[in-house]
């Protein structure tokens, strides 16, 4: 049996956002949208405080390592299209 766990991190820079509020919002969406779609667990891990910066983990269980690695290409490329928010930096760790 095998199985692969891959953690994928996203930092994004929440441009339309001019408060906590606004950003919370913008982050919501995107969350529940991979969560719902790509079936992952999405956490906020990073940049709490700030009005635009925000860092989310994202973990995705498999057994196919090129079926999970795919994945997470798409969920990057669905961040870097993102029209409320900019991919600044994407990081890949494998379990």
């Amino acid at each position: 049996m095998s199985t692969v766990l891959a953690l994928l991190h996203l930092e994004l820079d929440v441009v339309q956002a001019q408060s906590l509020k606004d950003k919370r919002r913008a982050v919501k969406s995107f969350k529940t949208k991979l969560g719902n779609e790509f079936n992952v667990s999405v956490a906020e891990v990073d940049g709490l405080e700030s009005h635009r910066r925000c860092v989310l983990a994202v973990a995705m269980v498999g057994n196919d390592h090129a079926y999970v690695a795919s994945a997470l290409q798409k969920i990057v490329r669905l961040a870097q299209s993102h029209r409320d928010m900019v991919l600044t930096d994407d990081n890949v760790g494998w379990l």
